[in-house]
């Protein structure tokens, strides 16, 4: 078992910038979501698959951002976990922007 004094740390300039990021990407998932919500195309049942994309990546992009809020953010192990709960985030948010454009071209279309 590794020591806590012995963590390898990250640079805090590091650490703040990510948790600058990481709140912006943040602001503009939720955003996206407001603005989609008063798409003038009433919702479907086709809807729900990005709805639940975007909710699912809004709250990976929440952890990251509470993980990095922490005073022990700064330690490696940590922080990679935070990296890793944004990334799916963004992945998560990113899927539902792609489907939600897919879902309204379809029933511009149709």
């Amino acid at each position: 078992m590794q020591d806590n004094e012995s963590e390898p740390l990250v640079e805090m300039l590091f650490r703040n910038g990510t948790l600058t990021v990481v709140a912006v990407v943040l602001s503009f998932s939720l955003s996206f979501v407001t603005q989609w919500a008063h798409n003038p195309i009433p919702w479907a049942f086709s809807d729900r698959p990005t709805l639940l994309l975007l909710s699912v990546g809004i709250v990976c992009q929440g952890i990251s951002l509470a993980l990095l809020l922490r005073h022990d953010s700064v330690k490696r192990r940590i922080y990679d976990r935070a990296s890793w709960w944004f990334i799916a985030g963004i992945a998560s948010t990113g899927a539902g922007v792609i489907s939600a454009i897919v879902v309204d071209f379809i029933q511009l279309v149709s």
